[in-house]
């Protein structure tokens, strides 16, 4: 177990660094007015929004070995404390400066996924049958449409609503990494659940990349935290067989609440103020 909470801690860490590389590289891309593949491609130029992506990758790798063995809710909270990384890492690659209530919020989430971990359990994926699975790809793709139609809200609920569809997308992936009947080559070709796993992240990556061009970093990823961790956290314990160590049901109760809660209370806060202009990166040239 110890191996796996440490590839889930070290996904958090390599996510939230990558989210604020992608910020500063999404920022930088010309804007658009709502979420399309234009936004991407733009954002895709700029070689911060690359290397963030790259490190969000490895994050990725990370975060499916740790939900082979791993509770869906202990992994899944432990990536919406990348929230916290974030921050941090804004600090040296947007050149901001956090307050106290940014620190205290960051120090809580620590905390709550300390405790959660403390309370997880090891356990081999639990079998699911083959409508579970065909039913995360028609989610997957419900997903799209519902991603289009965030695009073009007003500006004030766009940043949440596309985080929102983006943190459910990548509740798709974590359920579909968690499900996943065989890792062998056939398996995998014959297992919906594998294309609900491409499927939810590209619809992730999409919409979370649309959301960053439109809003703030910390409403968007807010929202993120709310619908990758709450929806994915219940069907593991309804239905994918997720448990405690003995005894240690409030405990982890406790310590998700609070990491969640910290979470989200360092998005209420806004994003840290600027201490000067970002730090410089290289970004490619533009051909527009």
């Amino acid at each position: 177990m110890s191996l796996a909470l440490f590839a889930a801690f070290a996904s958090a860490v390599l996510y939230g660094v990558g989210a604020a590389l992608e910020s500063r590289g999404a920022k930088v891309a010309p804007q658009t007015s709502a979420a399309s593949p234009y936004a991407l491609m733009h954002a895709l130029r700029q070689v911060p929004f690359l290397v963030g992506v790259g490190l969000s990758g490895l994050g990725f790798a990370g975060q499916f070995f740790a939900l082979r063995s791993l509770p869906v809710f202990v992994v899944q909270a432990i990536q919406a404390g990348n929230l916290a990384v974030t921050a941090v890492a804004a600090i040296p690659v947007l050149r901001v400066r956090l307050g106290k209530r940014q620190w205290a919020a960051v120090a809580t989430v620590c905390i709550g996924l300390a405790v959660l971990a403390s309370s997880a359990a090891t356990e081999n994926a639990a079998r699911v049958g083959l409508g579970f699975r065909a039913a995360l790809l028609v989610a997957a793709a419900a997903l799209t449409a519902a991603g289009l139609a965030a695009g073009r809200l007003p500006p004030r609920w766009r940043a949440a609503a596309l985080g929102t569809v983006a943190g459910l997308g990548f509740g798709i992936v974590a359920l579909a990494a968690r499900s996943l009947a065989s890792l062998t080559i056939t398996g995998l070709l014959l297992d919906p659940a594998a294309y609900a796993l491409v499927l939810g992240g590209l619809v992730a990556f999409g919409f979370y990349t649309s959301g960053l061009q439109t809003g703030s970093v910390t409403v968007v990823t807010a929202a993120v935290v709310v619908s990758e961790t709450a929806v994915p956290a219940l069907i593991g314990v309804l239905l994918l067989g997720d448990r405690t160590r003995p005894g240690y049901i409030p405990v982890a109760v406790i310590g998700f609440l609070t990491a969640v809660a910290g979470a989200l209370f360092l998005a209420r806060l806004g994003d840290p103020r600027p201490t000067g202009p970002p730090a410089r990166l290289e970004t490619s040239p533009s051909h527009d």
